[in-house]
């Protein structure tokens, strides 16, 4: 494979790439066949005036609820142009048009340096109300400190911070985890692996990250990977569909022009409940509100440990308020197990649609 960006000699290019596969054992290559399905262009663009003036709402509402804080946005609309063709005659692209935004607020309180920041990503419109609002929420909670709670407690995390625990789950689903025997799950179909209340799937056409087809020229197709807690399906590209004789799920991308395929999921959608973030807080006798975290993920072994950027601690149903130096550790696995509700507020996270979550089994610390 050779990568140019920018102008190029196609000649050029073709000569790059036959010297680079003298250097490599033959491999089979599998091509997508021609597809006569026409893709129509996705979003639709908004000005930039437009975007201006949702920035200046938004920070304009975060002042007038407190002058002293320092707020900090960006808005944006991206178009990206995608066609994809090989020598067997596909040829298939559409324009991606999508919104995306980012709100800050910064509180100074003498030594108490407090951060809060949130965003969107849409197709058509943004909601600067709505994103303000998420923002003077968590400021509210934040406006007195309370004591961490320790040792084990249930732990809420917000739909912004939950992506952590599904980072794991999409490793675990991965068929090149599988394939090397990475995957605790490579031998579970079938099976249950986490708590009935889960269920998890994929959804081409759902939301700001809709794809109709991967980066192989596979159409996209709605697929249930865990249903109610049962493992259904693995995720694969063709090499590793054809390695597992299971073929392609429709899943083959690129991370980036300069690397081949590989299995990757887009759209994750985790099936919502059905009660607000206020009303899963009022659930709780004792808990934690993990809302903004430090350090990585979990990875595929499932055992993470991070500090809590921004989180609450919830006594008797309510925020008792914010809590600092606060380490939440402990195994994604065994937590989807003791998963104990999922909420019905549900927003994008990257490219994952999932609600807030309350979990045991998770070991919290902190200093008093």
């Amino acid at each position: 494979m050779a990568v140019a960006y920018g102008p190029v000699e196609p000649q050029a290019l073709v000569e790059r790439a036959i010297a680079i596969s003298q250097l490599n054992e033959p491999e089979i290559i599998e091509l997508s066949s021609a597809s006569p399905v026409q893709y129509p262009n996705l979003g639709q663009e908004v000005s930039v005036n437009q975007l201006v003036e949702w920035g200046k709402e938004a920070i304009a509402l975060l002042r007038d609820s407190n002058a002293e804080l320092l707020c900090d946005s960006e808005w944006e609309c991206d178009i990206e142009t995608i066609r994809l063709l090989n020598s067997n005659g596909l040829d298939c692209g559409y324009t991606d048009t999508t919104l995306s935004c980012y709100l800050s607020a910064e509180w100074v309180r003498g030594d108490d340096f407090l951060s809060v920041a949130d965003g969107q990503t849409q197709r058509g419109r943004l909601d600067p109300v709505a994103l303000a609002q998420q923002v003077m929420q968590r400021l509210e909670w934040a406006n007195k400190n309370a004591a961490p709670p320790a040792g084990r407690v249930p732990v809420l995390f917000t739909s912004k911070a939950a992506d952590m625990l599904w980072g794991t789950v999409q490793a675990a689903m991965n068929g090149k985890q599988v394939m090397e025997k990475a995957s605790p799950w490579g031998d579970r179909l079938g099976e249950p692996i986490t708590s009935s209340a889960l269920t998890l799937s994929q959804q081409p056409e759902a939301g700001p990250f809709s794809c109709p087809f991967d980066d192989e020229g596979t159409p996209t197709q709605p697929i249930t990977f865990i249903k109610e807690g049962i493992l259904q399906l693995f995720y694969t590209d063709r090499t590793i569909g054809r390695a597992l004789a299971s073929g392609t799920t429709g899943n083959g991308f690129r991370s980036g022009l300069g690397s081949y395929p590989t299995p990757g999921l887009f759209n994750l959608i985790i099936e919502s409940g059905r009660r607000s973030l206020p009303d899963l807080i009022g659930t709780l006798e004792q808990g934690l509100v993990v809302d903004q975290m430090l350090g990585g993920g979990a990875g595929i072994s499932g055992e993470f440990s991070v500090n809590v950027e921004l989180g609450y601690r919830i006594e008797q149903g309510e925020i008792a308020g914010r809590v600092k130096d606060t380490m939440v550790a402990g195994n994604v696995y065994t937590a989807l197990k003791n998963l104990v509700e999922l909420g019905g507020d549900a927003d994008w996270n990257g490219s994952c649609y999932t609600p807030s979550v309350i979990v045991e089994g998770l070991s919290t610390t902190g200093r008093s």
